[in-house]
């Protein structure tokens, strides 16, 4: 039998419009069940407490649980190598933090390559540092800090949380542009007993490790790593107001197995935006002196990129080696 051209065009195009809506109905069924997000970090640590909030929030919003793994090892990239070899079907996902920048150089035989073999789902936040001292060192502002290294190399200890952490990357890329000498002490443990004590001067930490201490006079901030100063912290200085072009940050994001549909990828970005836009997750952020951030997919994926050629170049200049 034959069909009228008429007929036959119009039976032709219902069917190519098939598998878009198709697309579509999977998107708008997504999630159909729970979803899992792989932590690379230990219970507590601040990329989990940040997932735990806005996995809640889309838990609510999307009435499936969104529930938080963690699977901490080797700088999280246990836990990035467990979401890249997963089925790409939005049921897997990995809270990405400026670790997976680093270990790109830092780790050189891993199995992936995190730029290319994720795809980049949404931003949530950026994290800054604060330099502290201890409050019997002399310092008590950034120029006095660089002015006493310079007329005593060597002997000012700065603390961090361990070999190729942010707290000591913001260390190495502060002793990069201000060619001061100063002495790492990497710490397996907390190092905080010892800056308090004053077994060390001065550390990068984060803002909810040191906040307290801060406010109490444990411990003296003499800058934050923004380029601008942070909410929790609002008389602390930019470390960039003394050191130009200085910026260290952490951040948080989710991403997907690489292959994972763009129209989930799509809706999961417009509910996680939604989630940290919604006011009192965002006061809860700036509460732990974390700032929340909306970005489309290609913006996070061009930040991942930046962010590990930036490490990396620190990396290779400071010479550091994974222990």
């Amino acid at each position: 039998m034959k069909l009228p051209r008429r007929q036959f065009l119009h039976l032709a195009a219902g069917a190519a419009v098939l598998p878009a809506v198709s697309r579509i109905a999977l998107a708008l069924d997504y999630p159909a069940r729970p979803v899992h997000i792989i932590v690379g970090f230990p219970a507590a640590s601040g990329p989990d407490i940040v997932t735990r909030l806005v996995a809640q929030r889309l838990s609510e919003r999307l009435g499936q649980q969104f529930i938080v793994e963690n699977r901490p090892g080797a700088g999280g990239s246990i836990a990035s190598q467990s979401v890249v070899n997963a089925t790409a079907d939005g049921y897997t996902l990995l809270t990405a933090t400026t670790a997976n920048a680093i270990n790109a150089t830092l780790y050189p035989n891993l199995n992936f390559n995190f730029v290319r073999d994720v795809a980049p789902v949404a931003f949530i936040s950026r994290t800054p540092f604060v330099m502290v001292v201890n409050p019997a060192f002399q310092a008590r502002a950034i120029p006095e800090f660089v002015a006493y290294a310079k007329v005593n190399p060597h002997k000012i200890n700065m603390a961090s949380a361990g070999i190729g952490t942010m707290t000591q990357l913001c260390y190495e890329l502060f002793k990069m542009m201000t060619g001061l000498d100063l002495v790492h002490v990497p710490y397996r443990a907390t190092y905080l007993p010892d800056l308090i004590g004053g077994q060390v001067q001065g550390a990068f930490s984060t803002v909810p490790q040191a906040i307290e201490f801060i406010k109490d006079g444990r411990l003296r901030a003499l800058a934050v790593t923004s380029t601008a100063r942070v909410d929790a912290l609002p008389d602390i200085p930019s470390l960039g107001e003394f050191v130009p072009g200085y910026e260290a940050e952490g951040w948080f994001g989710i991403v997907a197995p690489k292959t994972t549909r763009g129209d989930i990828i799509g809706k999961l970005n417009n509910e996680i935006n939604a989630a940290i836009a919604d006011p009192k997750l965002r006061a809860q952020f700036r509460e732990l002196g974390v700032s929340p951030m909306s970005m489309a997919p290609a913006e996070f994926g061009q930040l991942i990129a930046d962010q590990t050629e930036k490490w990396g170049k620190v990396i290779k200049v400071a010479d550091i080696k994974p222990e």
